[in-house]
């Protein structure tokens, strides 16, 4: 973006591309901004090439400047340009189609055994693991018997290093759609049915000539959740999948197709173990499992920790780039600093926005996107990935608020909410249904509050009926399952049901979570 520049998802891109040795094609869009500032972008471009350790062939790539809107492209950036009137320069896409024609190569057919790298998985419960890639090499065909080579460094693998198996179904793409094929060669993407364990990275060759191509590494998790089956008084009203049979056979049924994912059983009862490559990672699964009518609860995210050769704890870091105004820079790096972030970068473009990029912990980001979102008034920006794994960073602050706790069953009152919500903020609305332990708000101060949302006005027949005065509700907070695992503390837990995301301490019972913060405090003391 000739505006916004390098964005973190641009750089992990990038940085897979320029691994495999590919030679980039930069073309710098949005040159019609108002804001855009495409030799600025250039520079930063430049910059994100050095960083990723680009090749001297791969740092001379054509630069190009469009204008998608207008559909043009330009070699070299014109002097001036007055977007939308008759001195707007005229031209096409020609210079990008051309860029393209000058700088990729053609595809190469080699002629040969045939040899394929494993790129991505399919699952179906009929044939089990569907492996899918590109053939790189001579021909295959259905029923035809391949290896399969363990994933490792290139070149040819003695026999008995690998395990050989029937192609029971070979399938093309056309669109969308997948078809069954009898044949295909090198160049086409296919997918191969009947391959028992294989997994990505992984090389199908012809057993003849095993030869292994480069594989694919998948990166490993760094954080992970507790699944749970769901317990509360509301369990089974929603969903159609309850029980932690089901639950668990959902839950390894996706690592079959999702080889970043993690699952293991636990010691506690109907308990699970999950592990992704982030909370966007797992809240997708979650968000899948909801609709399909699975009911449970989520414990809060904790980070995967490592230990390194010489006994340090080691944990995951993130890339943080922030985008605030020049009024906010203030408030973004006093919330920031006692969550272990160091800042990398800043930058002013002058327009009012600062750009600002951190290395910060993973769990010092958990809960940040909410109090982000209300520092900034909903104008600020904020993108993160996984950069690397350091030392541990010590002890983080966590939530500085309370929650408001039903200490009753029934359904919320309006009269009840209306006096809460000098409180706090409210998460429920008039009618929807609460139980005991479920959190119904936050609370304005630290610390827990426990009350009864379902408490109504009591009238009697002395009183006028025009005497009641109106109740006028705050819009309610709406918990949405991203929101909710960056919100809850360690005793809370996400009932996520097919109709609802719900807040609930995991003591349900006002007298057991008294009993448990006494054995804490004292444990503390």
């Amino acid at each position: 973006d000739a505006a916004e520049g390098p964005m973190p998802q641009t750089r992990f891109v990038t940085r897979k591309a320029l691994a495999l040795g590919l030679k980039p094609i930069v073309a710098i869009n949005k040159i019609d901004r108002g804001d855009a500032e495409p030799l600025r972008v250039h520079d930063e471009v430049l910059e994100l090439f050095l960083d990723l350790e680009a090749s001297q062939e791969q740092i001379d790539a054509p630069f190009l400047y469009t204008s998608s809107r207008y559909g043009v492209a330009f070699a070299e950036l014109p002097a001036l340009i007055r977007w939308g009137t008759d001195e707007a320069p005229a031209g096409d896409l020609r210079p990008l189609f051309e860029a393209i024609i000058a700088a990729v190569p053609p595809p190469a057919t080699p002629e040969g055994p045939f040899q394929m790298l494993v790129s991505t998985l399919d699952h179906s419960p009929y044939v089990g693991r569907i492996g899918i890639g590109r053939v790189e090499r001579g021909k295959v065909r259905q029923g035809q018997t391949v290896a399969l080579l363990p994933w490792g460094e290139p070149g040819l693998v003695p026999e008995g290093a690998f395990t050989t198996a029937k192609v029971a179904q070979l399938h093309g793409f056309e669109g969308l759609a997948r078809v069954e094929i009898e044949e295909a060669s090198a160049g086409e993407i296919v997918a191969l049915s009947g391959l028992e364990g294989i997994e990505i990275g992984q090389t199908v060759t012809d057993p003849a000539t095993p030869e292994r191509l480069a594989g694919i590494l998948v990166e490993e998790p760094t954080i992970t959740v507790d699944f749970s089956v769901n317990n509360g008084p509301f369990a089974g009203r929603d969903g159609r999948f309850v029980t932690s049979r089901q639950v668990r056979e959902r839950l390894y049924r996706e690592v079959e197709r999702n080889v970043a994912l993690r699952v293991e059983d636990t010691d506690a009862p109907d308990t699970f173990k999950v592990s992704g490559r982030g909370e966007l990672h797992l809240g997708i699964l979650m968000e899948t499992m909801r609709r399909e009518g699975y009911e449970f609860l989520v414990s809060r995210p904790r980070v995967i920790t490592r230990e390194a050769v010489n006994g340090e704890l080691l944990e995951p870091y993130e890339e943080l780039l922030i985008d605030v105004g020049e009024d906010l820079v203030g408030i973004v790096m006093e919330k920031l600093g006692p969550r272990r972030a160091e800042m990398t970068d800043m930058k002013n473009p002058g327009h009012g926005t600062v750009r600002l990029a951190f290395r910060i912990p993973s769990r010092g980001l958990f809960g940040y996107r909410s109090e982000f979102l209300t520092d900034t008034r909903g104008t600020g920006v904020m993108h993160h990935r996984f950069l690397e794994y350091g030392p541990w960073a010590g002890p983080l602050e966590g939530r500085t608020r309370g929650v408001m706790v039903s200490m009753i069953e029934g359904a919320a009152v309006a009269f009840a909410l209306f006096n809460l919500q000098e409180r706090g903020s409210l998460f429920v609305r008039p009618g929807d249904p609460v139980y005991e332990g479920m959190v119904v708000g936050e609370h304005c101060r630290s610390g827990d509050l426990d009350v009864n949302p379902t408490k109504g006005k009591r009238l009697t027949n002395m009183r006028a009926s025009g005497s009641d005065e109106a109740v006028l509700l705050e819009p309610a907070r709406d918990i949405t399952l991203e929101v909710a695992l960056e919100y809850i503390e360690d005793d809370e837990l996400i009932e996520v049901t097919p109709a609802a995301v719900r807040l609930r301490k995991r003591a349900l019972g006002m007298s057991e979570r008294k009993k448990l913060a006494r054995a804490a405090r004292a444990a503390a003391d």
